[in-house]
């Protein structure tokens, strides 16, 4: 299976080794993947360490899965609402991941871990860093499928506000270099409806846990 567009745009600087990729990725393909891979490790709403409940869905495919929890954020290779590990995250996924890296000038890219998020309209993601990841030198990898959403880009801290960037079905949102380490999050969703999954966007972000 092919998770990749006909058409290969060229890739978008950023800055500071942040990179875009419009109409990367196959969506069909992926939303097939992402309905397989859910029926055995379901979306659910996480618990922040603080004790609220997070707006956006979640799952994990993988070697490893992302957890939010009441004792905090961690990495693990079972599903707790399951008992079971992960879903194997499809050799297509890793592909698209390590292919729209390269793309980016990342090469060696391989992926342990692939989060599974679900955004209804007006769930939003407050910006954030991801860094629970043993090896921060492996970029962030995040495709975006479904309605169209704003993704919020900052620095290292989150003064001076955010360069917003829509992202539409397709694309692909790298960061590396210092932008790894950047402040980064999800303005509220608008309203709009995708033919195939109705008002919703799904989200796959590849990392580098361990």
């Amino acid at each position: 299976m092919d998770l990749f567009s006909n058409i290969r745009p060229a890739v978008e600087a950023l800055g500071d080794g942040a990179f875009l990729l419009p109409g990367f990725a196959d969506s069909d393909a992926i939303i097939a993947e992402i309905t397989r891979l859910t029926a055995r490790s379901p979306f659910r709403h996480m618990t922040t360490p603080g004790g609220r409940k997070m707006q956006v869905a979640m799952s994990n495919c993988g070697r490893y899965g992302w957890i939010s929890a009441p004792t905090g954020y961690r990495y693990d290779t079972t599903d707790p609402l399951t008992g079971a590990p992960w879903p194997a995250m499809p050799t297509a996924f890793v592909t698209l991941a390590k292919q729209a890296a390269s793309a980016a000038g990342y090469s060696g890219f391989e992926p342990d871990v692939c989060l599974i998020n679900r955004y209804g309209v007006g769930t939003r993601l407050s910006p954030h860093i991801d860094q629970d990841e043993t090896e921060k030198s492996w970029p962030i990898v995040s495709v975006s499928v479904g309605i169209p959403a704003t993704f919020q880009l900052f620095g290292p801290t989150r003064s001076g506000g955010a360069r917003n960037i829509t992202l539409h079905d397709g694309d692909v949102i790298i960061l590396g270099g210092k932008a790894r380490m950047y402040y980064h999050g999800i303005r509220p969703v608008a309203a709009a409806t995708d033919p195939r999954i109705g008002a919703l966007r799904y989200n796959l972000t590849f990392r580098r846990a361990r």
